[in-house]
């Protein structure tokens, strides 16, 4: 587990789902294998990722780099678990969607200076603002999570549309052909084009050089998908649902990683400033933490029958 390096984004599009827990957890998950893991929070506007870890607060936070020109690894932080290092995020810096375009390429070119060191964990704000989504799609592994209501449902695929759009935006930039995309996208009535979906197609059959490099963006968006705080296999089956849609309405490889149930004691041990993984090793939730870490590792899937 020592050669493990890489970037890994936690995001989804709805706030409150659990996205700096899973972070966390599977951070220290690792860390316990011998990984030498980096947890970032990039919750600008709301950091509480430290929470989790049991630490109060740090002397540097992402607020030293946006507003005081630090370099990241000199806010690197240790934690109480062997391993697992922190960057802390900060509420009072800007927040993500106030983060300019020259801000925003420096701490993405910072982050993959870091993963040469470590794997690199990144916990990300809610919503999908360019930034966000930027860091997202910049990661060598996407996670979303989400958790069993329709308002985290629809946001996920608000989410994911908006990364997708942003990839298609990025490999069509390579070959000075982005223009027909916005422009595709902006008169999609007057293309008789319904949903993404039909965007997809309609560039796809453009031309030769636009078809292949959106075909190829699509092959290679993959996303990693996470039910949180599930009460009952029922709730676990949001998983399957989400990904079939992704699959026949944005034709991308959407796996389903795995699920967490709800823990009441997660909450506890953040007002007690206890590590969740650490108190409660053989709980069933820890346990799916663990074969959640082991599903992004190799790439197997659930599949959960209600």
């Amino acid at each position: 587990m020592e050669d493990l390096k890489g970037i890994w984004a936690v995001g989804g599009g709805k706030g409150g789902v659990g996205k700096s827990f899973i972070a966390s957890a599977i951070g220290t998950a690792l860390a316990r294998r011998g990984a030498r893991v980096l947890l970032v929070d990039a919750d600008l506007g709301g950091a509480t990722l430290h929470h989790f870890l049991g630490i109060k607060k740090t002397a540097a936070s992402l607020s030293d780099f946006f507003d005081r020109g630090r370099p990241l690894f000199e806010l690197i932080t240790g934690t109480p678990v062997p391993g697992l290092s922190l960057i802390r995020g900060h509420n009072a810096t800007l927040g993500a969607e106030n983060i300019n375009y020259a801000q925003k390429n420096k701490f993405l070119r910072h982050l993959a200076k870091l993963a040469r060191e470590y794997l690199v964990i990144v916990d990300l704000g809610a919503g999908s603002s360019h930034n966000i989504i930027d860091t997202l799609i910049s990661a060598d592994l996407m996670a979303a999570v989400i958790v069993p209501e329709i308002i985290a449902v629809e946001n996920m695929y608000t989410f994911l549309k908006n990364a997708l759009f942003r990839r298609l935006a990025a490999g069509l930039n390579q070959i000075g052909r982005q223009h027909v995309l916005i422009d595709t996208w902006k008169n999609r009535h007057g293309y008789g084009i319904k949903g993404f979906k039909g965007l997809i197609a309609s560039l796809s059959g453009r031309d030769d050089e636009i078809g292949a490099r959106v075909r190829e963006e699509i092959e290679n968006f993959r996303i990693h998908l996470i039910v949180n705080q599930a009460r009952n296999r029922q709730e676990a089956t949001v998983g399957n649902a989400v990904k079939s849609v992704c699959r026949k309405y944005f034709g991308i490889d959407c796996r389903y990683s795995g699920y967490v149930e709800h823990d009441e004691f997660i909450g506890r041990c953040v007002n007690r400033r206890e590590i969740y993984m650490e108190s409660y090793p053989a709980s069933r939730c820890a346990r799916e933490v663990e074969r959640l870490t082991d599903n992004l590792l190799t790439g197997r899937q659930v599949s959960i029958i209600s």
